[in-house]
């Protein structure tokens, strides 16, 4: 007997029918003698729908009391799920994630997980019963309710996984697996059936949308079996495993964007020690992510520092980073949303010369100006102006043979 974690995210559960197909999924599994725990997102635009009435009063919400809102969005979808599977026959019981209990720190918005204790799970699943669980939340060590970000739920389902030592996690989606780009983009675009933690981190953390990056780092730190699948048909999706030596052979394995960064360039700054750590200290103080960061050579003694926040950050970043730069007497700040990140991604990147230059060359060729470059072993990232995206994506795809 296999223990199953499935998750379904909130296109998969968007209104009755669909979580009617996911209960008879869910049925299913469970009736060709596996144990089932089912972890669920809130209904498609929810969440949003939630967030705008806590806008409506006010631009900064209370993070706490904003965690205690967007975090009932599951606990409709878990019940629902639960009558469903109790109408077909089954049996069925629903957790908040404070139930289970999935223990978080206290960072609202944004936690961490700690800990899933879950015992209590283990009794239901022997006793016949599908388990299913709220994504995207939990509860910290002072009984606050927390959430873990947008995409959560996909690190909830890991978690769980991980918690429970399951035998797989499959994350059910709208895709029906891990492509070397985004389709709607790339109609070339081919599934990857097989792809490692390793390049499914970096894709994940450069914009494919298919799963979230704390989700993955997590299957990645407890070897938990990822396999990424459609909720709308039963074909085989991508799996997301170890690594394997027949990986390495595939020099780029995909190319990602994203589009929801902006760019802060901080300019005239002394060209001294700890003046940047001046402006990262207190960046970090207010729990903002940076991504890539550039500093210039220094001219007569002053440099500019840029880097990348994300665009639902911009706002409390500049609030920021306005105070520092008086602080430590740059000449002023500037910033651009109109930016995007394209990046490529492959194992075979470790052992072959020559790909930076490819790259660039297609980009050159096509008139794409690069603003600013991060590189990995397995990850080379360059910022242009968000109007060539698609056209970007589209020739790396076919420089590097991935439609083929």
């Amino acid at each position: 007997m296999s223990l199953i974690v499935q998750k379904y995210g909130g296109t998969s559960v968007a209104n009755i029918e669909r979580i009617q197909s996911v209960a008879k999924r869910a049925m299913t599994v469970h009736e060709q003698g596996h144990q089932v725990v089912v972890v669920v997102s809130a209904m498609a635009g929810e969440t949003n729908r939630l967030l705008k009435l806590a806008h409506d009063l006010t631009d900064l919400p209370d993070e706490r009391e904003l965690d205690v809102l967007v975090a009932t969005g599951e606990q409709v979808t878990i019940a629902l799920l639960a009558i469903a599977i109790k109408q077909l026959g089954g049996k069925a019981v629903s957790y908040l994630g404070s139930q289970v209990k999935i223990v978080t720190d206290s960072s609202y918005g944004k936690a961490r997980i700690k800990e899933v204790q879950g015992q209590n799970i283990f009794g239901d699943l022997k006793a016949g019963k599908i388990v299913i669980v709220a994504g995207f939340q939990g509860v910290d060590l002072g009984g606050n309710v927390t959430t873990l970000g947008r995409g959560g739920s996909d690190t909830t389902a890991v978690a769980v996984a991980a918690g429970l030592k399951a035998d797989v996690c499959e994350i059910y989606t709208d895709v029906d697996g891990v492509y070397t780009t985004d389709p709607n983009v790339c109609a070339n675009a081919k599934k990857i059936h097989r792809i490692s933690y390793e390049e499914m981190l970096e894709m994940a953390s450069t914009g494919a949308k298919v799963l979230q990056i704390r989700s993955v780092e997590l299957a990645a730190k407890y070897k938990v079996p990822v396999h990424v699948r459609s909720s709308f048909n039963d074909h085989e999706g991508t799996l997301v495993t170890d690594e394997e030596n027949t990986m390495e052979d595939i020099l780029v394995s995909g190319v990602s964007y994203n589009k929801d960064e902006a760019k802060i360039a901080v300019r005239g700054v002394e060209d001294r020690p700890g003046v940047a750590s001046r402006v990262f200290v207190e960046i970090a103080k207010a729990n903002i992510n940076v991504d890539m960061i550039v500093q210039n050579v220094s001219h007569d003694g002053k440099t500019d520092l840029t880097f990348t926040v994300p665009k639902g950050e911009l706002k409390k970043a500049m609030h920021v980073v306005e105070k520092v730069a008086k602080e430590i007497g740059a000449s002023h700040v500037e910033v651009s949303d109109q930016i995007a990140k394209v990046s490529i991604i492959g194992l075979g990147m470790r052992s072959h010369a020559g790909v930076a230059e490819k790259m660039f060359s297609a980009l050159g060729q096509e008139g794409i100006n690069i603003q600013m470059i991060s590189t990995s072993e397995i990850k080379i990232s360059v910022v242009i102006d968000q109007k060539y995206t698609e056209l970007a994506v589209r020739i790396l795809h076919e420089a590097f043979g991935l439609g083929k």
